[in-house]
């Protein structure tokens, strides 16, 4: 099966602010790194004195935590999914179908991507440029260390940790705020409809909804052993599941889902989710990806946790 992510492509609220303006600041390209002397950082980057110079990234995610870490100014192009910082130089690289011909023009020294796909590795290895795979992330332990690796990659090492370092401080306060024990409300977490495909907890999403306490509907859907963490769920099996929270992931580009568009299905009317205005759109982008932007998706699920409960 497709990997639907492949199909689109504080303890208070003032510690978690604090940490968000943190990762704000970091998403600038400046120097602003102190993991060495200035004498051993070079002047036109801020990143440590070796650090890659001519970098591409093939993966939206890595590069929202390149630039959050401070490598910006090293970075020459990004893929054509990539649209966040605005800043970022996108091209018509593709993260799917990788050309090392044509990624070899910006003369890397160093290629992020997420897959190795159409060998890519191995094609710019004959190069000589160096290739590092960074994978989906299926925890949040891992995906503070793939902000933080990223940071040691690029000669910025004490911002990649720091960054890191923020996002949980964020996130743990968000799941103090709005609390884990919600095991009275099910969920659904939609990914795309029609067909519909859903997150269970094996995803990363699905196990930070289930942090909250939340019984996800998708854990006992069949196939979703097997599924990598998305199963594909029946509409029949969405409305008998009856879920009281519905979480969607397909809105705006990712799918054009909206809580009026779910409200017309039909059928739907019975769900209490649907019943009880309880269906909370996400930012499709954020959703998808698992870089330093996840303390706003956290804070998204927190809040709707939050309204459901009431």
């Amino acid at each position: 099966m497709t990997h639907p992510l492949n199909r689109r492509f504080a303890g208070t609220a003032a510690a978690a602010l604090a940490a968000l303006a943190l990762l704000a600041g970091c998403g600038s390209s400046g120097s602003g790194g102190t993991s060495a002397p200035a004498a051993s950082r070079s002047a036109a980057s801020g990143a440590a004195a070796g650090a890659p110079k001519r970098i591409v990234s093939l993966s939206p995610t890595a590069t929202e935590d390149l630039y959050a870490v401070g490598a910006g100014r090293q970075v020459v192009a990004v893929d054509s999914l990539s649209d966040y910082p605005k800043q970022a130089p996108k091209t018509s690289l593709s993260a799917y179908t990788p050309n090392v011909e044509a990624i070899a023009k910006y003369r890397p020294d160093l290629v992020l991507a997420a897959q190795d796909r159409g060998g890519l590795v191995s094609g710019l290895k004959k190069l000589g440029v160096k290739t590092v795979v960074l994978p989906a992330a299926d925890t949040l332990p891992a995906a503070y260390a793939q902000v933080a690796q990223v940071g040691s990659l690029t000669g910025h090492a004490t911002r990649g940790r720091s960054v890191a370092a923020a996002m949980k401080t964020s996130i743990d306060g968000q799941l103090k705020k709005a609390g884990r024990d919600h095991s009275d409300l099910s969920a659904y977490w939609e990914t795309t409809a029609k067909p519909y495909y859903a997150a269970s907890s094996d995803s990363l999403v699905g196990r930070i909804v289930a942090m909250f306490g939340l019984r996800n509907i998708a854990d006992k859907a069949p196939g979703a052993a097997s599924s990598g963490g998305y199963p594909q769920l029946s509409e029949e099996y969405i409305v008998k599941s009856r879920p009281d929270v519905v979480l969607l992931a397909d809105t705006g580009s990712g799918g054009g889902q909206t809580a009026a568009t779910v409200k017309a299905r039909a059928g739907w009317s019975v769900v209490p989710a649907v019943a009880k205005n309880r269906i909370y759109p996400l930012d499709a982008d954020i959703a998808s990806r698992w870089g330093p932007r996840l303390p706003l998706l956290v804070g998204s699920i927190a809040k709707a946790v939050e309204q459901a409960g009431k």
